[in-house]
């Protein structure tokens, strides 16, 4: 599982940060017709290197905080994570 909080209508898409608790992710996509939705979908699976169907929207469809199930293992998600989010 992964909390997020996105903006759309980007410049890029891009992690920038931790957003209260949640991982903040701007995303180039329009807020239109689920097309962020979609991009953010297709943008974690590429990332983390998965096939689009492992990456699942459970919750937020309509929202800016979105709740991401990741068919992926804990140490891949993690890797990721912390090159994304380096600690300072």
């Amino acid at each position: 599982m992964l909390d997020l909080s996105v903006v759309p209508g980007a410049k890029r898409t891009e992690v920038a940060g931790l957003h209260g608790g949640a991982l903040r992710v701007r995303l180039a996509a329009p807020p239109v017709d689920g097309k962020a939705n979609e991009a953010l979908i297709a943008w974690l699976a590429a990332e983390l290197g998965l096939p689009r169907r492992s990456v699942e929207l459970l919750r937020g469809a309509s929202s800016r905080r979105k709740q991401m199930r990741l068919a992926c293992t804990l140490a891949q998600a993690q890797a990721w994570l912390m090159l994304r989010c380096p600690r300072e």
